[in-house]
């Protein structure tokens, strides 16, 4: 049997918590109950907060207005860490010509694709005249025809040889209760499998999130790793994540992984938290 703890009496014996957002902040209901406490205890404790987040589709001023809206007061940008971020300084840096093609929304190609590069949407390019198509981005599940644009990329895919950028990690999240939905992470591990190519990856499990928050976290003063708290509700991203960049690991029972599966994924997946905790309210 799991042996479940209280998350602030754990949660005090750390410098720094890194929070995932969905599952562990905010569900399809809104805030999870006990959220704005919980922040609110852990800033008395002279605690630092990040909040680590797979969501590439909005830029910190939007996810900290998201929070707002939410309930969630007090959240700083500098607080908040997302794979898209990640992701928009990859192409800065990298792709210095051509234009972009994506998958996604015009709002989540709007705030990456910023540098200075023309994009343009899969359902735009003419798979006749792909030789300015310098790199090609999934973004986020949304704003596409999934049967002709998830098409449409594999053949671009399969005719020229471009990076290929993958701004969520996520292959699935939660829309309901006891409902997923597909998220970008899966439509890119299907065409990755499909084409037996591998793509760059951004996000949680990979240690770009985890190395951008440690060393922003520094610029406030001195954190070592195992003075770092990961908490998150997903086993193959956060978990996982914070497993491989060396930091304690909670897994909470709030978002998709649930207390009546949470011992057989752990035992299938050989992926172990540190600590199990229901949630962060207590």
């Amino acid at each position: 049997m799991i042996d479940e703890q209280s998350f602030l009496s754990l949660a005090v014996r750390f410098k720094a918590v890194f929070l995932d957002s969905y599952g562990v902040i905010k569900n399809y209901n809104g805030l999870i109950n006990g959220a704005q406490d919980t922040i609110d205890f852990l800033r008395k404790k002279g605690i630092a907060i990040r909040i680590l987040t797979n969501d590439a589709s909005r830029s910190q001023e939007q996810q900290a207005e998201s929070f707002s809206k939410l309930g969630l007061k007090g959240i700083e940008l500098h607080e908040i860490v997302t794979s898209g971020m990640m992701a928009k300084q990859f192409l800065q840096d990298k792709i210095l010509s051509g234009k972009i093609g994506y998958l996604g929304t015009e709002n989540s190609a709007h705030y990456i694709l910023q540098s200075g590069l023309e994009h343009i949407s899969v359902s735009d390019i003419d798979l006749l005249s792909i030789d300015d198509i310098s790199a090609f981005v999934f973004l986020d599940d949304e704003g596409f025809d999934w049967n002709v644009d998830i098409n449409k990329t594999v053949n671009l895919l399969r005719r020229k040889n471009i990076p290929v950028i993958v701004a969520n990690s996520d292959k699935l999240y939660p829309v309901s209760k006891n409902d997923v939905a597909v998220a970008t992470g899966g439509i890119a591990k299907l065409v990755e499998n499909m084409l037996n190519k591998k793509f760059i990856h951004f996000g949680k499990p990979d240690s770009q999130m985890f190395m951008y928050a440690f060393d922003e976290l520094n610029q406030f003063g001195s954190f070592s790793k195992n003075e770092i708290l990961m908490v998150g509700d997903n086993l193959n991203t956060d978990i996982l994540g914070g497993n491989k960049f060396g930091v304690k690991t909670t897994l909470v029972l709030s978002g998709n992984t649930s207390a009546k599966d949470a011992e057989l994924q752990i035992h299938a997946s050989g992926i172990i938290p540190d600590f199990v905790c229901p949630s962060i309210m207590c």
